[in-house]
């Protein structure tokens, strides 16, 4: 099954590939979620109020990568430095469950400024 979803950030919108992890297929069963997204250095982020166990938690991520935070039931786009980066690195303020990838060129987020309502829809 094609867990295509769309990624909208105020003027930005990006798509993007769920994996075919628990956590991945719970958010996709929650969707279309809705949330005023915040930022972490080259990071957005939001809670989409589900909870979700570790699932091979991982504490760095690569460009693109999206993950969700258990401690902030929380949905990351994923592309840059975070102020926990050390070198080229992207490190999460903690593990994440790595649960898609952006399909393109995830920089274009960084267009996003904190307080910018974030959508998460399947694609058509």
């Amino acid at each position: 099954m094609d867990h295509t979803i769309v990624i909208t950030a105020g003027k930005v919108a990006a798509s993007a590939r769920l994996n075919d992890s628990v956590t991945a297929r719970a958010i996709w069963d929650a969707l279309p979620i809705e949330a005023k997204g915040d930022t972490w250095g080259d990071e957005i982020y939001f809670d989409i109020g589900l909870t979700a166990a570790p699932e091979g938690a991982r504490e760095t991520v690569e460009v693109g990568d999206l993950g969700y935070w258990p401690p902030g039931r929380a949905f990351c786009i994923f592309f840059g430095p975070t102020p926990m980066s050390r070198g080229d690195e992207i490190r999460p303020a903690s593990p994440v469950n790595v649960v898609g990838k952006v399909v393109g060129d995830p920089s274009i987020f960084k267009k996003v400024g904190a307080g910018t309502r974030v959508t998460l829809r399947r694609a058509e």
